[in-house]
C-alpha cells in the first residue's frame, strides 16, 4: 500500500508541475527527490541515455549526409578516422549532465600546438569544448584542452599525457528564447576535467567556431557532435542525462 500511494503522490506532483502551479517553500520541502542509482564502478547513473557503450555507433550519425559512423569502433571505444568528417548524435538534448572519455593518441607527442590530438565535443552541435593535447603542448589558452573553444580558457589544467584516457563531465544549460526569437537568457557551461573544476558555468557567448550550420539558428535542442580534425582521438562511455 505504501508503495502504491508513493507512485500515486509522484504522479500527481509531476502532474502539477506540468500545469504551471506554484508550491510554496513549505509544500517544496516536501517534495522528496526521486531515487537515482549512483554511478559505480565507473557506469551510468540508472537514469542515463547510453549513447556509447561497447560495440556500434548506432546512436549517432555521420554529419555530411546522415549515413552510418565511418569512424572505427574497436570494443569498448571508438576511434576517428581521419579526413571523414564530423559525427552527430541522431537523439536532440537541450540540458543536459554529460560524460565523456576520451584518449588523445600517443603519436599526438610528436606533433605541437592545435595540431596535437584535436577534437572537440558540441553541445547541441554548436558550442565546443576543446580536446587537445595539453600536456607539455603549448598553445593559446582559448584553445588549449577544456577551453570553450576561443571563448574562455580553462580555470586550470588538468590534462594527462597522451595515451591515458581521460574524463569531461559536463553540465550544459542550453539557451532560452522568446517567441520572437530575442535570446531570454544564453547556454552556459560547467566542466570538469579528469575531476577537476575547469569551466564554472560560464555563458557561451554563442556557436564557437565550426559548428555545424545546417542546424536551426535558434533552438533549444541539438545533437551532441564530436569533431574529427585529422587526429586519431578514441571516445569511450558516453551517456548523458536530461536535466
Amino acid at each position: 500500500m505504501k508503495t502504491i500511494l508513493t507512485k500515486f503522490s509522484l504522479i500527481f506532483i509531476f502532474t502539477l508541475l506540468a500545469s504551471g502551479i506554484v508550491f510554496s517553500e513549505e509544500q517544496k520541502e516536501q517534495i522528496k527527490p526521486l531515487i537515482v542509482k549512483p554511478v559505480k564502478r565507473n557506469r551510468p547513473p540508472s537514469d542515463a541515455v547510453i549513447l556509447f557503450d561497447r560495440g556500434n555507433l548506432n546512436q549517432f550519425s555521420s554529419v555530411k549526409d546522415n549515413s552510418s559512423v565511418p569512424w572505427k569502433v574497436k570494443g569498448a571505444f571508438f576511434t576517428v578516422v581521419p579526413g571523414s568528417g564530423n559525427i552527430q548524435t541522431k537523439q536532440l538534448f537541450g540540458d543536459i549532465q554529460l560524460h565523456i572519455e576520451f584518449k588523445i593518441p600517443r603519436a599526438a607527442k610528436k606533433r605541437e600546438g592545435q595540431k596535437s590530438g584535436k577534437s572537440g565535443i558540441y553541445l547541441m552541435g554548436k558550442y565546443e569544448v576543446q580536446v587537445l593535447n595539453s600536456f607539455e603542448n603549448e598553445t593559446y589558452p582559448k584553445g588549449q584542452a577544456g577551453a570553450v573553444y576561443e571563448q574562455y580558457a580553462p580555470l586550470v589544467n588538468a590534462s594527462l599525457k597522451p595515451g591515458k584516457w581521460q574524463v569531461y563531465d559536463i553540465v550544459f544549460k542550453a539557451p532560452d528564447f522568446n517567441s520572437n526569437g530575442s535570446l531570454i537568457k544564453p547556454p552556459c557551461l560547467t566542466v570538469f576535467h579528469n575531476g577537476v573544476l575547469i569551466q564554472d558555468h560560464v555563458e557561451v557567448l554563442g556557436p564557437t567556431t565550426s559548428y555545424n550550420k545546417e542546424l536551426p539558428e535558434k533552438t533549444v535542442k541539438g545533437p551532441l557532435m564530436l569533431q574529427e580534425h585529422n587526429n586519431a582521438v578514441s571516445y569511450r562511455n558516453i551517456w548523458v542525462r536530461p536535466l
